[in-house]
């Protein structure tokens, strides 16, 4: 009987290859797998490189010498093997397709007049059995959980997502914000988050778009041990990504009570309040039942928009909802970085007046892999973070904000006395050491770290 495999090992050769989306040659993953305490040599590699291919995980390109070896993605064969016809629809950029992907964003192609007007089905959130239904198949959240792996998998919730913040509120600000027509770029996104730098000559409704982001993203990461899959969380959710964008604002932050309508769909969302609530508790309980992370995510970007439980904005609630089961299991963030708008709004098109959630799945995986390409090289350049300075990052806050906001000067005694209510007093001498070197290190561009405005640090730098 021929030796079974190890699951783990063949995991942990999928991760490391992972980490270099163009691929391996097999002596340099020979040396990787070395260094990554796997110990296999080179004809054992070769074997579980072929369980891998056989599994279709991994993918085999070249012969010889310039033959290497390269994670394969769920959505179907490599970019560059794909014909233009399949990568383009209708003059836009699109993505790769699963079949049944391609037949969705045809059915939702086809003019208004030929699609048949549809209401809410309530059997698609009935019927869903948490940890038994599933939108993502195994194959591909094993493939997702081996993208997503951080260095802080073992720490306490959000530790990794605090790690890259700052890279994080930036790219899911600007990213998130441009599915909704935002014209601001990656750069005008970034000054203005950064430094409170308005862009000229756009509307200021983009801007208040782009701060709003920047709050949700802040509240998930700072609490990210405390929130969760209930009506606190997301109403809070939702009032920080609508402040001053509603026409009524006394409906941030709540459920609606007045009906709505989809523009360019067929689909016509629940009109009675009451069922609007008793749908939106299902909906969050059996998000909560759910054990996969990304199969949380996932769901929630399906159902949130499908039923429409807010007056408006309720995608980006579902967009920054996915990422609350990221953040809580430490594994890498979800950004929506590159994704095409026609994509996007294709496969919420086919959940809305199909129930079908293939294409939406396409873009949902496609857009996870790009977003764990741009954050591989972060993850692994990681330090170990500093215990000290994660026991005590809403002190350290706390004090530098306070000394800065008073118009203080840097003094050790004065952030003693400051830190002592704070910190405990094992850790205290090192806290003050810390924080009098971070005092002294703040700048522009990395005020935000510790929530002060722009021209907070100006004043206190004149003084």
């Amino acid at each position: 009987m021929p030796k079974r495999v190890p699951k783990q090992e063949l995991d942990r050769l999928a991760a490391l290859l992972a980490r270099h989306p163009a691929g391996l040659g097999i002596t340099k993953l020979e040396k990787a797998t070395k260094a990554a305490g796997l110990r296999l040599d080179r004809r054992t590699l070769q074997r579980r490189l072929g369980e891998l291919i056989k599994a279709k995980r991994v993918l085999k390109e070249g012969e010889g010498r310039a033959c290497r070896y390269l994670l394969a993605p769920i959505t179907g064969k490599l970019r560059a093997e794909l014909p233009a016809a399949e990568l383009v629809a209708h003059g836009e950029t699109y993505i790769p397709l699963s079949p049944e992907g391609a037949g969705v964003k045809d059915l939702v192609r086809r003019p208004i007049p030929e699609r048949r007007p549809v209401g809410y089905n309530r059997a698609f959130l009935e019927s869903y059995e948490p940890n038994t239904s599933a939108y993502l198949s195994d194959p591909v959240r094993s493939h997702l959980h081996t993208l997503g792996r951080s260095p802080a998998m073992e720490r306490t919730a959000g530790t990794y997502a605090r790690d890259v913040l700052n890279r994080l509120m930036i790219d899911l600000s600007w990213a998130s914000s441009r599915l909704e027509g935002n014209t601001y770029t990656r750069l005008e996104t970034q000054n203005l988050i950064e430094f409170g730098h308005v862009a000229d000559g756009k509307d200021q409704r983009e801007a208040q778009m782009i701060l709003n982001h920047k709050a949700a993203i802040e509240m998930l990461v700072d609490h990210a041990e405390e929130i969760g899959f209930d009506t606190f969380t997301f109403f809070n959710l939702h009032a920080l990504l609508s402040e001053n964008l509603l026409t009524d604002s006394d409906a941030s932050g709540r459920l609606r009570t007045a009906s709505v309508e989809i523009g360019g769909s067929v689909f016509l969302p629940l009109a009675v309040p009451q069922q609007v609530e008793e749908y939106f508790r299902l909906m969050l309980n059996k998000t909560s039942a759910i054990r996969d992370p990304f199969e949380q995510a996932f769901f929630l970007m399906v159902q949130i928009p499908y039923l429409q439980p807010f007056l408006d904005v309720n995608k980006r609630v579902s967009r920054l909802g996915a990422n609350i089961p990221l953040i809580k299991h430490n594994l890498s963030p979800l950004s929506f970085v590159d994704v095409p708008e026609q994509a996007y709004v294709d496969g919420t098109l086919g959940v809305y007046e199909l129930n079908r959630v293939e294409l939406l799945r396409d873009v949902f995986v496609w857009a996870y892999e790009r977003s764990c390409q741009r954050y591989v090289a972060i993850k692994e350049s990681l330090p170990e973070p500093d215990p000290l300075r994660l026991r005590n990052r809403e002190a350290l806050i706390s004090v530098v904000s306070e000394i800065v906001r008073g118009g203080k000067p840097i003094n050790t005694r004065l952030i003693r006395q400051l830190a002592a209510p704070l910190v405990k007093a094992d850790d205290l001498s090192e806290f003050v050491a810390m924080a009098f070197n971070d005092l002294h290190h703040l700048h522009e561009g990395n005020i935000a770290r510790y929530r002060l405005r722009l021209p907070e640090f100006r004043a206190w730098k004149k003084e």
